[in-house]
C-alpha cells in the first residue's frame, strides 16, 4: 500500500487515500504554524497524492477549517475527501476575551458545546462557511468521551445520541453528507455508539497502536460487521512511537510510564534487527486492520510530512511482524501488512 492510493471507505460510496492529512496542526496547537507552511504542507500533500483531508471546528477555534478550505478551495472538488465535525458552535468574540488554551493565535470565537439538532445543523453549516466549499463528505460528532468530557460524559452521550445523531442522520438521508460518525479518544465510546445508531464511520484518536489493540476485542469486529470504516489518529500515540522511548517521550500527552518506556525499547530492538523504523512500523500497522481504510497524521513542517510519507512507503519484511507476535509485543489476533 503507497500513501496515493485508494481504499474503499467502509459501505460507502467514497475513496480514500491510505495516508490523511491531518489539520489540527494548521489550527495553531501549542505554538504557531504561519499561513504559508500551512498552505505549502497541504499543496505538497496533495502532490504526492494525499486526496483526504481532516479538520474540525475545535482545531484553533475555526483556524482549521479556513485554511484548509482556503488551501483546497481551487481543487476539483470530485477529487478529495473532507471531514469535518459537529458538537461545538463557535460565537465571534474579542481575541483579548478568548481563552485558547492549548491553541495559540487562533481564530476569534469563542467555543460552546451543543450536541442538539439545531445546534448540530447550525455547526454543520457554519463549518461550510469557513471551509468556503460546497460539501463536506464526512461528519463526525465530536468529543463525546470521557476523555473530554470527564463526569459529564454519560449525558453528553445520550444528547448526541439524540439531537446531533437526527440532525446528521437527515442531512445523510438528503445527500448532503455521505458518511456520519463519531470523533473520540475511547474506542468503548465509539463500540457503544455502533450499538445505538447506524454510524457508517468513526474517528479513534490513539486507541489502536502497535501499543494498544483493546479495539480488537469488540468494537473492531463489530465495524467488520456492520461494514463501519474507522479512521485512526494519534497512531503514534502522541508521541513515544515516533520518538521511541528517549528520556521526555510522551504517551497520551503525557510522559510516558516506565512498563510504556519498557515496551517502547523492545519493539525498538525488533526494529533494529530487522532495520525498520520505528515510526514506519507504527503507521503501517494501523491500515493493516481490514476495518480501517485509513489514518491521520498531522505535522508542523513540509519535512516532516514528508518523513510521515517516507515511513509509510518503508519496506517492511512480513518476518518483522511475526518476530513481534513471538515475543509477546503485539497481539496474535492483530492483522498486520502483507
Amino acid at each position: 500500500m503507497t500513501p496515493d492510493s485508494k481504499v474503499k471507505f467502509g459501505r460507502v460510496d467514497l475513496e480514500v487515500t491510505p495516508f490523511g492529512f491531518g489539520t489540527a496542526p494548521i489550527g495553531n496547537i501549542f505554538r504557531e504554524i504561519d499561513e504559508e507552511t500551512s498552505d505549502a504542507m497541504i499543496q505538497e500533500a496533495w502532490n504526492q497524492g494525499v486526496r483526504y483531508f481532516d479538520t474540525a471546528p475545535m482545531y484553533g477555534h475555526g483556524l482549521s477549517e479556513l485554511r484548509a478550505g482556503h488551501s483546497l478551495r481551487w481543487k476539483n472538488r470530485d477529487d478529495f475527501v473532507l471531514s469535518s465535525k459537529v458538537g461545538r458552535i463557535l460565537k465571534p468574540a474579542r481575541k483579548a476575551d478568548i481563552d485558547y488554551a492549548p491553541w495559540t493565535n487562533a481564530g476569534r470565537f469563542t467555543m460552546h458545546f451543543d450536541y442538539s439538532y439545531d445546534g448540530t445543523m447550525r455547526s454543520f453549516e457554519d463549518s461550510l462557511q469557513r471551509l468556503n466549499l460546497e460539501r463536506m463528505d464526512i461528519c463526525f460528532i465530536h468529543d463525546i468521551d470521557v476523555f473530554t468530557r470527564g463526569s459529564e460524559q454519560p449525558e453528553v452521550f445520550e444528547q448526541a445520541m439524540d439531537g446531533a445523531w437526527r440532525a446528521l442522520s437527515d442531512l445523510r438521508d438528503q445527500g448532503v453528507v455521505k458518511a456520519i460518525g463519531v470523533g473520540v479518544n475511547e474506542w468503548e465510546v465509539c463500540h457503544a455508539a455502533l450499538e445505538r445508531r447506524d454510524f457508517d464511520c468513526f474517528l479513534l484518536a490513539g486507541r489502536y497502536t502497535l501499543l494498544e489493540q483493546a479495539a480488537l476485542d469488540k468494537f473492531l469486529p463489530l465495524c467488520e460487521e456492520r461494514g463501519a470504516a474507522v479512521v485512526v489518529g494519534g497512531g503514534f500515540n502522541s508521541g513515544i512511537l515516533a520518538t521511541g522511548a528517549k528520556e521526555g517521550a510522551k504517551y497520551n500527552y503525557a510522559p510516558a510510564p516506565a512498563e510504556i518506556m519498557d515496551r517502547v525499547r523492545r519493539i525498538e530492538a525488533v526494529c533494529a534487527d530487522y532495520n525498520v523504523p520505528l515510526p514506519a512500523a507504527a503507521l503501517q500497522f494501523v491500515v493493516a486492520h481490514p476495518a480501517i481504510p485509513t489514518f491521520m497524521a498531522g505535522t508542523r513542517t513540509v519535512e516532516q510530512l514528508q518523513q510521515n510519507l517516507d515511513w509509510f512507503s518503508h519496506p517492511i519484511p512480513v518476518e518483522f511482524w511475526a518476530d513481534l507476535k513471538a515475543k509477546g509485543l503485539l497481539r496474535e489476533d492483530a492483522p498486520v501488512p502483507v
